[in-house]
């Protein structure tokens, strides 16, 4: 396997950096396919309870390799493309494990939309975002137009998209599209503080909440509270509640196996 992702394990939690740095970490097919073997590793692996996805100083990641679609001037090359992106981001959002974005620098279009996959975005102060599709008479069609307006709303997605300009950080922070801003240098290790904090709950938990949340999200609020209540059933007799009713009452630190 290339470098185009490099894999580390910091605890419980992986680290995946994209490394293109010469090309701000422009995502191509093969980087796309690497991330997705990694995820799925991920995914199976039992040490392992959050990922976290980071690039460099200078980009997050500055979009998808153009300079690959346009060589190809091909529909069927972009569909290929976009099936690639479609099948990261549904590994994302639907692997038991939280992800999270560590941002720094430029956050463009495609990069944002893998950013928008992940379920919490954590940014140093000097990043840009940005959907820039207009520009070159396309749109962003790796998830932008869909995701996007259910995290900030629909009035500013749309301003993002139509003009075509960069947000800074500041005011990403303020229409929620990133939890937290910070120090450059501060970006990564308060991911993996995060994900290290969700790591101490019970696994089983987590996953079901994300679940929860993610699915709900596409139903009715009749249909979701449903869901909800459903999932809520289902870890009731898991040894991780019990375990945790447990060890509140014996006021303790819970062992949670994730079963």
């Amino acid at each position: 396997m290339s470098e185009l992702v490099i894999y580390a394990q910091r605890g419980a939690t992986a680290v995946l950096t994209f490394n293109r740095p010469n090309k701000a970490n422009a995502l191509s097919s093969e980087l796309l396919d690497e991330l997705r073997q990694h995820l799925q590793r991920i995914e199976d692996d039992d040490s392992v309870r959050g990922v976290v996805l980071t690039g460099n100083d200078h980009a997050f990641s500055a979009g998808a390799d153009l300079g690959g679609a346009l060589q190809a001037q091909s529909p069927r090359a972009t569909e290929r493309l976009l099936s690639r992106f479609t099948e990261v981001n549904r590994c994302l959002e639907t692997m038991s494990k939280p992800a999270i974005a560590a941002i720094n620098g430029y956050c463009l279009t495609g990069g944002l939309e893998l950013a928008l996959a992940c379920d919490v975005r954590v940014a140093g102060h000097k990043s840009r975002f940005g959907i820039t599709s207009a520009r070159i008479g396309s749109v962003a069609g790796a998830g932008g137009t869909q995701r996007l307006p259910r995290l900030v709303g629909e009035q500013w997605a749309k301003h993002m998209m139509f003009s075509a300009r960069f947000i800074d950080a500041e005011t990403a922070l303020r229409i929620g599209l990133v939890l937290e801003v910070m120090e450059p240098d501060q970006v990564l290790a308060r991911a993996i503080e995060l994900s290290d904090q969700y790591a101490e709950q019970a696994p089983l938990s987590v996953w079901y909440t994300k679940k929860a949340v993610n699915t709900g999200m596409q139903m009715n609020l009749h249909d979701a509270l449903t869901f909800e209540r459903v999932l809520t059933t289902v870890l009731w007799t898991t040894e991780d509640r019990i375990e945790g009713m447990t060890a509140f009452l014996e006021k303790r630190k819970a062992q949670f196996k994730g079963r």
